[in-house]
């Protein structure tokens, strides 16, 4: 299938530590650290996150709109269908999507800083609940490559996506609040049982 995303996800203690070992293996810097707004849509049925599909609206460096398809497991690694492009007027779509009778169904947001190091994209995600990096490659062998050289645990990545890490929490603490954005949290203690998860870099 064309427009294949392999990724998997972990969760991290030592953000600094993993930036230092990427500079150590010649990764490039090819993003910045950068506040991502992010706008996930849906119809007022929630026919999209019924079939486990994603229509996003991003606003990073540029505006870029995203579709994601049903997720998958294959050799370990998450994969799924994703078409992306950039748009010329982040505004202007949102009222498009209106108009074609989609609505924001939730708003996230996140810091992200992204590494290349031989090919394979190292991402370090700044959440309102904590840290995560993401590997996302080619295929399977060159991801996992790229995790041992990192030292990461590869038996703690994660196959959820962050809304679905979010969703957890919110039932878990009870927290009632719709929008995964930093406000919401502030004074907000998310313990590593709420997350269910363990670093993968200890």
């Amino acid at each position: 299938m064309e427009d294949q995303e392999l990724e998997v996800k972990f969760y991290v203690a030592n953000f600094e530590s993993l930036r230092l070992r990427l500079l150590e293996l010649g990764a490039q810097e090819v993003q910045a650290r950068t506040h991502e707004m992010n706008l996930r849509f849906d119809t007022p049925e929630g026919e999209l996150t019924h079939k486990m599909q994603v229509l996003r609206l991003r606003q990073d460096t540029a505006a870029r709109m995203t579709y994601k398809g049903p997720s998958e497991s294959k050799d370990g690694v998450r994969v799924r269908q994703e078409i992306e492009f950039t748009v010329s007027d982040f505004h202007a779509a949102r009222r498009l999507l209106g108009e074609l009778g989609f609505f924001v169904a939730m708003i996230y947001e996140k810091y992200r800083q992204v590494y290349d190091l031989d090919g394979v994209s190292v991402t370090l995600d700044e959440m309102p609940y904590g840290d995560f990096v993401e590997i996302e490659g080619p295929d399977t062998e060159r991801i996992r490559t790229v995790n041992n050289l990192l030292g990461l645990d590869w038996d703690a990545r994660i196959m959820e996506s962050y809304v679905v890490l979010f969703n957890r929490i919110n039932m878990e603490l009870d927290l009632g609040f719709r929008d995964l954005i930093f406000e919401n949290f502030v004074g907000v203690d998310v313990s590593l049982e709420a997350l269910n998860l363990k670093p993968a870099d200890l």
